[in-house]
Parts: C-alpha cells; sequence; structure tokens
C-alpha cells in the first residue's frame, strides 16, 4: 500500500487547518455571547427560577471555551482528511450542528423563547450525534472530540426544560424594553 502523506506531513496539514478552525470555532462562539450580553447581568434571565442542577454561571464560559477549541480540532482534523469518503458530509453535518448551536443563545436569551430554545436543542442534538457517526467513518478522532460537546448538549437541554418547567410564564414573555447595546 502507498501512503500519499508522510505522518509528519499529515500533523503539519491538521496544524494549518487548526490555526483557522479553532479560532474560527471559539471567534463565533464569543461573538454570539458578546452580541447577547452577560448572562448573568441578563434582565430577563437573572430572576428566572433555576434548577437544582443549575451550575455557577463562571462553568459557562469555562466549559464552552473548552468545548469550542475541541470542536476547532474536530473540524481541523476532518478539513486535513483531504480525499477520504464522507468528508464534505462529515463537514457539512458539522457546519449545520454548529449554526444551530449559534442560533440557540440569540432565541433563549434576546428571545425569551424557552420551548423554541428546547426544540434547538433537540435538534442541535440530532444534527451532533449525526456530526459524530460521519466523522467517525473519516478520523475516529475527529468524532471523539466531539463527545464531551453532546454531553454538555445534553444536560443544556435538561436546563432548558427545567428552567421552562420552573418558568412557564417567562416562555415568549416580551422583552423589558430596555435597550440591549452590542460592542465590537
Amino acid at each position: 500500500m502507498q501512503q500519499l502523506a508522510s505522518s509528519a506531513q499529515l500533523r503539519a496539514s491538521i496544524a494549518r487547518w487548526a490555526l483557522f478552525t479553532v479560532p474560527l470555532c471559539v471567534g463565533l462562539g464569543f461573538a454570539t455571547v458578546r452580541a447577547i450580553g452577560s448572562i448573568t447581568d441578563n434582565p430577563w434571565f437573572a430572576p428566572l427560577h433555576k434548577p437544582a442542577l443549575y451550575p455557577p454561571p463562571l462553568a459557562f464560559p469555562v466549559v464552552w471555551s473548552i468545548l469550542y477549541v475541541m470542536m476547532g480540532l474536530s473540524l481541523a482534523l476532518l478539513a486535513a482528511a483531504r480525499g477520504a469518503r464522507g468528508r464534505g458530509r462529515a463537514i457539512i453535518a458539522f457546519a449545520v450542528q454548529l449554526a444551530l448551536n449559534l442560533c440557540w443563545s440569540p432565541v433563549f436569551f434576546l428571545g425569551h423563547q424557552l420551548t423554541i430554545g428546547l426544540a434547538i436543542i433537540a435538534a442541535l442534538f440530532i444534527a451532533l450525534a449525526l456530526t459524530i457517526v460521519l466523522a467517525w467513518r473519516v478520523r475516529r478522532g475527529a468524532a471523539l472530540l466531539l463527545l464531551p460537546y453532546l454531553v454538555w448538549v445534553a444536560f443544556a437541554g435538561l436546563l432548558n426544560w427545567q428552567v421552562l418547567h420552573l418558568n412557564p410564564a417567562a416562555d415568549g414573555a416580551p422583552a423589558s424594553g430596555a435597550v440591549v447595546r452590542i460592542e465590537l
């Protein structure tokens, strides 16, 4: 069997892709959070009843930072798998799940749509599971990097459901009239 690229060339290709994909995933995640403002100071979310499982507010930026880095590395592994069968499908599935991920926060925190947020998380879970299956066929490492993210999405879905259950009147509640300022 003939190798197309040496191990060193493959590692270099993954590293080059990671220089693009990791900042891309991290940047998109932080841009979304920046656009909606601080979650802990959110005038709509702060007074809501939180479930007993709700972690300390500091946990969210720490966990999401780690997950976005892992997502970027997973995407780098997929992107560097040139010529691999199913690579394109895995990358498309990755893009779909990332889009669902990025639309949840504005729907939940700005739109106050708890039920729609829960539906988005359900769709995200399915899209992410599909991404993991497709990535597994291309590069197992790419799929394994997404498993903690899948667990966190399941936990986020549970939190979303519990917040909805504890605060049914908050679902679709009109905005407080406060102005949201976005700084870039």
